[in-house]
């Protein structure tokens, strides 16, 4: 173990140390003006990270649509990670997860009535073409889109995991930094993210002191909170879903997950009393014919007196829009909806000052 660990250091460290300087000068000729941002007429408030993947951008992104939706007509703009299409693309109701990106289809399912959802590789390009085709949009939400600095943002949060903090981390591919911690100087808004009831006091400032962030950068701690199982299959659904709380030592679940950080979901899963298996697939995974195959035989070949597949609500979103998920397993197939809820009642917080924050910051933008 010990061998490997320094064998990967000697190796992938000095890659992420000329990693770490391309990504110093680049951010260098942004601030300096010799790579060009563009504005926007509108206030543009991006999601994002410095560390790749797992922080839980999906949910805060909701929760931020929840928040300013009845102030704003919101256009949501996403690259559509793994998305089978190129360039831009509006979603709409015959959009699936292939032609925007699993992310954006949860987006849009959620709350089509209110926003527009869209995907682009180039956010200028995909802000400038959301504007044109709905002229009332006057708020965007870039997700995942901190790094992307050709869009001069009018907000920036970036989102930063509790069990991996950035104080802790490395650059890619040594570690799991897409820049230097520096980088969290351009924050508007920092959100420690995926924290338990556990979490003391005593760390809350202990993460503040190590991230170090100027007076007028506001800090935010979140966590998540599991909601009550809800059908992959609403149609194929027979009654009233299980309840995670009545099941017993005699029943079995297999989760199925392929999400960045899948530990906090099985670790909830695990907390209650029947046994479980636990089938792991990389992030954004589109599940192949074979894949579907293993699962049906893990699940055929599980005990139990009550057996059930229970997944994330991400990957519900590309199982539901699987053809090759077997009929026969649809009416125990389930999945964890989540929502985020600000720790030591921060939520009035956050929402007044995300709304105070967007409106001085587009006050001071020439011309508006």
């Amino acid at each position: 173990m010990r061998i490997n660990k320094w064998i990967s250091r000697l190796v992938l460290l000095p890659v992420s140390k000329i990693y770490g300087l391309a990504t110093f000068v680049r951010n260098k000729m942004f601030d300096f003006g010799i790579l060009r941002q563009r504005e926007f007429d509108v206030p543009v408030v991006v999601v994002g990270n410095i560390a790749a993947g797992g922080t839980g951008k999906t949910p805060h992104v909701e929760y931020l649509i929840d928040t300013l939706r009845h102030n704003y007509h919101i256009g949501v703009l996403s690259r559509g990670y793994k998305r089978r299409t190129k360039g831009f693309v509006m979603a709409t109701q015959r959009s699936t997860p292939l032609d925007i990106g699993d992310e954006p289809y949860q987006i849009f399912h959620k709350f089509s009535s209110s926003i527009v959802v869209a995907v682009c590789e180039n956010r200028v390009e995909g802000i400038t073409e959301l504007l044109r085709i709905d002229p009332k949009i006057n708020l965007v939400i870039l997700d995942d889109a901190f790094q992307h600095r050709y869009v001069k943002p009018t907000v920036s949060i970036v989102l930063t995991e509790f069990n991996r903090p950035v104080f802790e981390d490395h650059l890619l591919p040594y570690g799991n930094l897409r820049e230097g911690r520096g980088a969290l100087r351009r924050a508007d808004m920092v959100i420690v993210t995926k924290c338990s009831e556990s979490t003391k006091a005593l760390d809350y400032t202990i993460f503040k002191a190590h991230l170090n962030l100027f007076p007028y950068q506001k800090l935010y701690f979140s966590r998540f909170l599991y909601g009550a199982l809800k059908p992959v299959f609403p149609d194929q659904a027979e009654g009233v879903p299980p309840s995670l709380e009545w099941l017993t030592e005699d029943d079995m679940i297999l989760t199925v997950a392929g999400i960045g950080n899948p530990r906090p979901f099985v670790r909830y899963v695990k907390h209650f009393r029947p046994k479980v298996r636990v089938n792991i697939f990389p992030d954004h995974h589109f599940f192949s014919k074979k894949d579907i195959e293993l699962i049906e035989k893990r699940f055929m070949t599980m005990p139990g007196r009550s057996r059930f597949i229970v997944t994330t609500e991400k990957d519900a979103v590309r199982l539901a829009n699987n053809p090759y998920f077997p009929h026969e397993l649809k009416a125990i197939t389930f999945y964890l909806p989540i929502k985020v809820d600000f720790m030591r009642q921060e939520s009035d917080s956050f929402e007044t000052a995300i709304r105070k924050l967007i409106r001085d910051k587009q006050s001071q933008t020439p011309g508006v």
